[in-house]
């Protein structure tokens, strides 16, 4: 069968959202360790080299932590700095390095819950002015405003995650 392009459903920009809902996705930040811990959780080194379209589970991991890292760090420039030009990356020369390809999962695992205790942390304490805060892309040449990347990481994780469980359960795991 072929995977589903977004097992956890389309992503969809949330450029206004309420104080609530805000809450809402910064919870889901700071649940997505656990719950991609859970979704890898067993896997054998042969299954965790399963491909999920072009990346393996190990791939997917390491990929998650390496964005959301990324994703902190754009953060904390966005509010230093003033509209900051960030630094962008090739994520698919990453997912090709020895440990993205081969590496052991627990480090990447480890590395993603840190990120995201210190990232829920600054993530709780800003206000409405600091997430309408923009950093600029230089692949894409846009602002990027905050609200907008916190929902698309709540997303990310979630996205990802999914992909695993869809694998798992096509395969009986």
């Amino acid at each position: 069968m072929t995977p589903p392009a977004n097992p956890a459903g389309e992503y969809v920009a949330e450029p206004q959202p309420t104080d609530a809902r805000r809450a809402e996705l910064i919870a889901i930040i700071e649940q997505a360790p656990q719950q991609l811990s859970r979704a890898v959780a067993g896997l054998s080194d042969e299954q965790l080299n399963a491909k999920y379209l072009n990346w393996s589970i190990r791939q997917i991991v390491q990929h998650i932590a390496d964005s959301h890292a990324h994703s902190y760090i754009r953060c904390k420039w966005t509010l230093t700095e003033e509209q900051p030009l960030i630094k962008a990356y090739d994520e698919n020369l990453w997912s090709a390095l020895p440990d993205a390809r081969e590496g052991n999962i627990a480090a990447p695992l480890a590395m993603l819950a840190g990120v995201h205790q210190c990232w829920v942390q600054i993530l709780r304490a800003m206000t409405p002015a600091d997430f309408a805060r923009s950093f600029n892309h230089p692949e894409t040449g846009k602002a990027v405003v905050l609200n907008d990347a916190l929902s698309y990481y709540a997303w990310h994780g979630q996205h990802h995650t999914a992909q695993i469980s869809w694998l798992r359960e096509q395969h009986g795991w």
